[in-house]
C-alpha cells in the first residue's frame, strides 16, 4: 500500500484580514497547509528560511510592497507567486509579470478561482503535483488547535510532538538537524537538549502507526545529522 503526502503549504500574504481568512479556509478545505501574513516586512526572510510551495501576494501591503518582495524573492528562489491586486492597468500587470510573478490575479476575485490558479501553477510548475491531489488530506493540520489527523483520524500529540510532525511534513525529503527541530518545537528559550528530540519522535512514529500499520515509516532517521519526512511504500 501506498502513502502519499504532497506537502503542499500556501503562504497567503494578505492585509485585509478578512479576505485572507477566507482564502485560507477554502485553501484548506482542498487539503492545502496555509500559512498567513498581513505585512510585507519579514516575507522575503520568512520564504527563506521556511519556503512555502507557493506564495498568493498581494501587490500593496504595509511595512514591503509585493512587486519588491517578488523581486527579492526571485533572486534565490523559483517560489511559484500568484499576485493579488486591485490594482487593474496593464503596466502593473505586466510589471508584476516582468518582476517573476507566474500569475496575476485581480480583485475582486472569486476563492475558487484563486484555489483553482493555485492548482493549475501546481499542475503546470511541478510535475505529478495532479497525481497526488487525491491524497492530500491523509494528512491534514489545525494550527489553531494544534491538532493533526491522519488518514481522517486525529492523533494524540502533545503540542511539541504536533510542532515536530508539523516541521517535518510541510517539508519532505529535506533534512533536519536535532537542533534545528527543537527550535521549531519550544517557544522562548528553554533550555533541552538535543537528544529530547528522539524521544519525541519514537512518540510520534508510535502514534502515526497506531491504527495505521500499513502505511509505512514516514520519518526517517538520518545518522548523524536528524530527521526527515519522506513517503515510503509498505506490503
Amino acid at each position: 500500500m501506498s502513502f502519499v503526502l504532497p506537502a503542499v503549504t500556501v503562504l497567503i500574504v494578505e492585509d485585509e484580514v478578512e479576505l485572507a481568512e477566507l482564502l485560507a479556509g477554502y485553501l484548506r478545505r482542498e487539503g492545502f497547509t496555509v500559512e498567513l501574513a498581513h505585512r510585507g516586512d519579514g516575507v522575503v526572510s520568512k520564504v527563506r528560511q521556511q519556503p512555502p510551495t507557493v506564495m498568493l501576494l498581494d501587490l500593496m501591503l504595509p511595512g514591503q510592497d509585493g512587486l519588491s518582495i517578488c523581486r527579492e524573492v526571485r533572486q534565490f528562489s523559483n517560489l511559484p507567486i500568484l499576485m493579488l491586486t486591485a490594482r487593474v492597468e496593464e503596466i502593473d500587470r505586466l510589471l508584476g509579470l516582468e518582476l517573476g510573478a507566474d500569475d496575476y490575479l485581480c480583485k475582486p476575485y472569486s476563492p475558487r478561482e484563486v484555489v483553482a490558479r493555485v492548482k493549475a501553477l501546481l499542475r503546470r510548475l511541478q510535475p505529478g503535483f495532479g497525481q497526488s491531489q487525491t491524497a492530500l488530506n491523509r494528512l491534514q493540520f489545525d494550527d489553531g488547535a494544534l491538532t493533526a489527523k491522519f488518514n481522517g483520524c486525529t492523533l494524540d500529540l502533545t503540542v511539541v510532538e504536533y510542532r515536530l510532525l508539523r516541521q517535518l511534513a510541510s517539508h519532505p525529503g529535506r533534512i533536519y538537524s536535532r537542533q534545528q527541530l527543537l527550535d521549531a518545537a519550544h517557544d522562548g528559550h528553554r533550555v533541552v537538549t538535543e537528544r529530547t528530540v528522539d524521544s519525541h519522535i519514537k512518540n510520534v512514529r508510535r502514534k502515526l502507526r497506531e491504527g495505521h500499520p500499513h502505511s509505512g515509516e514516514l520519518i526517517h532517521s538520518i545518522y548523524g545529522i536528524g530527521y526527515k519526512f519522506e513517503q515510503t511504500d509498505a506490503d
